[in-house]
């Protein structure tokens, strides 16, 4: 089985920059803490652009990604942050390495 990786780009409302990176540094620890196929989730925070988040996410296989989409972590940490974004990407990536 090979290694998958995610990365998410937000475009996050300027009133709710802070909030937001605080709520994804928590979920990124919640994450690894509760999910032992979560190998690394790491968030990026642009130097020029303030208006965007990134997360890299990386997960032993698809079964162990499955697991995370299927999670109550990420599901309450969706929840919470509805209103603070105003776009979502998500590219879905196979490690090559």
């Amino acid at each position: 089985m090979s290694k998958v990786a995610l990365v998410v780009e937000f475009d996050v409302k300027a009133d709710s920059r802070e909030a937001f990176e605080e709520l994804m540094r928590s979920h990124a620890s919640r994450t690894l803490a509760a999910e032992d196929g979560c190998l690394n989730f790491e968030v990026l925070i642009p130097k020029k652009d303030q208006g965007k988040i990134f997360l890299f996410e990386c997960y032993a296989d698809e079964g162990a990604l499955q697991t995370h989409m299927e999670s109550p972590i990420l599901a309450d940490t969706r929840s919470k942050y509805e209103d603070m974004v105003e776009d979502r990407r998500i590219t879905l990536c196979t490690v090559a390495s």
